[in-house]
């Protein structure tokens, strides 16, 4: 009984996982490598050691670049936080216009940011466009994180199922 308690808290914390990618406030890929670690102590799967510390590397790593990349993207622009503030406003306001939302949100969130830091929108747009590239990379690198645990969660139960 308690391995198909394991089992559904892992399945929700990989979903949480790949939602993670998309909202701010949730970390995904730390999200996603507890879902697997809680299937690994289940009859259901068995990780190697070298799989789950390449996995748990995986995910500290991205979590950590997903700090460092948005203001990369700003500053190699001329950016500034303001940019980086309105940009992840502008992917929360979008994540409820849909799909459109979650690409243009923080775009629009970025330069009216840049906007507020600095009355000209020839900047604006060149910061935000930075400050979008660099949001949406990280973005990107979560999402990769999260599939690759994914795949490795799905195999496994597959495998053993």
């Amino acid at each position: 009984m308690s391995d198909y308690i394991l089992l559904f808290f892992a399945i929700i914390l990989m979903i949480l996982g790949i939602i993670g990618c998309l909202v701010p406030v949730l970390p995904g890929p730390p999200l996603s490598f507890l879902g697997i670690i809680l299937l690994h102590f289940t009859k259901f799967a068995t990780f190697s050691s070298t799989i789950l510390v390449s996995l748990a590397v995986i995910a500290v790593v991205v979590t950590i670049l997903d700090y460092i990349v948005p203001v990369w993207g700003t500053k190699k622009f001329g950016g500034s936080k303001y940019g980086i503030r309105g940009a992840t406003v502008g992917l929360i306001i979008g994540l409820f216009l849909g799909p459109v939302g979650i690409i243009i949100g923080p775009f629009v969130g970025a330069v009216v940011g840049e906007m507020i830091f600095k009355d000209d929108m020839q900047y604006a747009f060149k910061a935000g466009f930075g400050s979008l590239l660099g949001f949406l990379t990280g973005i990107g690198l979560k999402l990769a994180a999260s599939f690759i645990i994914t795949f490795y969660f799905v195999k496994e139960l597959i495998a053993k199922g």
